[in-house]
């Protein structure tokens, strides 16, 4: 496996990346990998150049650990290529100290057989008890003849003394106790609770008729393989309905517990939070209950004991173009927490990104539509008003302070054709209150995404822009985070664009 073949072609295309850069091209692709993968998906050929099995992999549910200055990002690997007859969602994993610099660690725990229980691998967690680390994770077996004598979800067990050599335990299994389904039964998320002084075994569950719920298991040691059931911690309500509250996770910060599950079939899908002043709860739904938008999924969070990240994937589509169909599975994306004063949690860019991006790019002006009048690289625009700027490259960092009216809206177009036909608009909107984004195809607007800029007051947005190939995330205010994939970004130009009268101030734009 070599990073250097699969960004080579990119490079190579690179022909703006900077004045300072020769046409030698001496540059080091492994370098510009690190620099710009900031939202990185499993490289190419990771079994080897001869091996025609997963050619291409994605980033699926994520589950972070962290020790001794290190995050292992541990990850359900989404293959491209899925030969019949083979398992799938084996765990691989990345490690970073930083959340910018990312090592690939390959496979890990793979897929079992068709005829046991891990056929399909799905989310689970790892805890370290003495010297062995204890990774519970969800086996899945959809095939007939399994099913045919067994559950199709399960809890199983993998050990480890040193996170790289895992062994399967085979004896191992939980399955839906009594008045509970056994066909969906998966996402355990494993912790200790000073509180209780148990360790809490979380588990996605439905009850016989089909209620969601987060249900609880303790264990006085995990060495024993003793797992409890005892009652769920959580219940979908009634005006939820959700079908599943997927990869649960519950930790405590400043003086509040907090219950972090994903649900994709509503209206509302994405990562939810819940809070409380005791782990069993009851649970209060914030005002604004999501931590991103619908494109952020299955995000678990991972302290290093002074900060908490939460880290999830954005999906990407089907096909792989702006009108694409959402797909599972896409690139590994992590978000700072915050904790407001009133308990309530938002989330910010993660500082470690900034360093990235050192080279400051020209602001340099293609042409504008309508009225604008222009400062530097302060710009004011009246209503139907838009500044396209000069193309992207393949990694981008774009900031300015937004100062605009409720009556309209105001942001940023990427991907943009010259004539403004198509493009991915990613929308401030004061009146609802939200950022959204829309797809622009053929001059017609199409809504991708959405998001609640609740806790953010009055018509004032610090707007920074992280992109990388084509994910897009754009942090408003240190307070939310809106991730996108935005295709045909990288040598297309971008504008600004408002609807009403706005001011955007200092825009910046940066590259690695």
């Amino acid at each position: 496996m070599t990073i250097r073949k699969i960004y080579l072609t990119a490079i190579l295309a690179l022909t703006t990346f900077s004045c300072q850069h020769n046409d030698s091209l001496e540059v080091n692709p492994d370098d510009i990998f690190k620099q710009t993968n900031i939202f990185p998906q499993p490289p190419n050929q990771w079994m080897g150049d001869s091996n025609p099995r997963y050619t291409a992999g994605y980033v699926g549910d994520v589950m972070p650990y962290y020790e001794n200055g290190k995050f292992h990002l541990f990850f359900l690997h989404d293959a491209k290529t899925k030969p019949a007859g083979e398992g799938f969602h084996d765990i691989h994993s990345f490690e970073t100290t930083n959340f910018k610099d990312f090592s690939y660690q390959g496979q890990l725990i793979p897929y079992g057989k068709p005829a046991e229980p891990d056929f399909g691998v799905g989310t689970g967690s790892m805890i370290k008890v003495g010297t062995t680390y204890y990774y519970y994770y969800t086996g899945h077996n959809g095939n007939p003849a399994f099913l045919a004598g067994n559950p199709r979800e399960s809890v199983l067990l993998a050990t480890s003394t040193d996170m790289k050599n895992w062994t399967k335990v085979k004896d191992f299994k939980i399955t839906a106790p009594a008045g509970y389904f056994d066909f969906e039964f998966r996402d355990p998320h494993v912790l200790y609770n000073s509180e209780d002084g148990k360790y809490w075994m979380l588990v996605s569950a439905q009850t016989s008729d089909k209620k969601a719920v987060i249900l609880k298991f303790t264990s006085t040691n995990p060495s024993t393989g003793n797992w409890v059931v005892e009652n769920p911690i959580y219940t979908t309500t009634a005006a939820e309905n959700y079908i599943m509250l997927e990869c649960p996770d519950l930790f405590k910060m400043g003086n509040y517990w907090y219950l972090v599950f994903s649900e994709n079939w509503s209206s509302n899908s994405g990562t939810h939070y819940r809070m409380a002043t005791s782990p069993n709860g009851p649970w209060t739904t914030p005002a604004n209950d999501r931590l991103d938008g619908s494109y952020f999924y299955a995000a678990k969070t991972v302290s290093d004991n002074t900060d908490r990240y939460l880290v999830g994937w954005t999906a990407r589509k089907v096909p792989e173009s702006n009108t694409g169909g959402k797909e599972w599975a896409g690139n590994l994306v992590a978000h700072q927490l915050v904790q407001n004063a009133d308990g309530t949690l938002g989330t910010k860019a993660i500082p470690a990104l900034q360093t990235v991006f050192g080279q400051t790019a020209p602001v340099t002006v293609d042409h504008t539509t309508g009225s604008v009048s222009q400062n530097g690289t302060n710009f004011s625009l009246s209503a139907n008003s838009r500044v396209m700027f000069a193309k992207l490259q393949k990694a981008n960092q774009i900031s300015f302070t937004l100062n605009t009216s409720s009556s309209g809206n105001a942001g940023l177009i990427l991907a943009q054709a010259n004539d403004g036909s198509n493009g991915y608009k990613i929308a401030i909107e004061p009146g609802t209150n939200r950022i959204a984004s829309y797809i622009i195809s053929n001059g017609t607007e199409e809504i991708a995404n959405a998001f609640s800029l609740s806790g953010i007051s009055g018509n004032s947005y610090r707007i920074t822009a992280y992109i990388s190939n084509d994910v897009c995330v754009v942090y408003v205010n240190d307070r939310v985070a809106f991730s996108n994939r935005v295709y045909d970004v990288v040598n297309k130009k971008w504008s600004i664009f408002s609807t009403t009268e706005s001011s955007f101030s200092n825009i910046n734009i940066k590259n690695p």
